[in-house]
């Protein structure tokens, strides 16, 4: 690249580079890397016809900003006449490797050893166990609602627990 040349180019950029920018910006819709795109495109069009930018009979402004908003629609038709095409059948799932449930499963014996040993038996008894407020009173050997007491609570501290733990909903 000649020292012209060179000189064409960063005088394109430094005069016309951050309008284009902001003009392209919104034919894109805010799609930053696609405006940089044909910022970049439209400064190659500009170097590779320096006769235009340089030249009497228009602004070379409007020229530049005429090839960047016509490099936007040829973008928009051709992905237009190139619309996505779908598989006649989905692609192929990957394996399951329970990586996911033994993952949670550690999460929850650490929220559950954060439990007082009264808190994390009714857990255990209702909800692992699956007994009704009634069975697991009598297998405990306490009220009722001492079962539904400490099972509001229980469930209170684990929500804290998995929270502290960095766990959301």
């Amino acid at each position: 690249m000649s020292d012209s040349e060179n000189d064409l180019l960063k005088a394109l950029h430094d005069e016309y580079a951050a309008p284009l920018w902001s003009f392209a910006l919104r034919l894109t819709g805010g799609d930053r890397g696609r405006a940089e795109d044909v910022v970049q495109e439209t400064l190659l069009r500009a170097w590779r016809h320096p006769e235009v930018v340089n030249s009497e009979h228009g602004s070379a402004r409007s020229w530049l900003f005429t090839v960047a908003r016509r490099i936007v629609i040829d973008e928009w038709r051709a992905r237009q006449s190139r619309p996505e095409v779908s598989m006649a059948a989905p692609p192929e799932r990957g394996v399951s490797d329970d990586t996911d449930q033994v993952l949670q499963g550690w999460l929850v014996a650490d929220a559950l050893a954060a439990l007082s040993p009264s808190h994390r038996q009714v857990i255990v008894e209702c909800f692992y166990r699956g007994h009704s407020v009634a069975e697991a009173a009598a297998r405990l050997g306490v009220p009722e609602g001492t079962i539904k007491s400490r099972t509001h609570y229980a469930l209170r501290a684990l929500r804290l627990a998995f929270q502290e733990m960095g766990v959301s909903d």
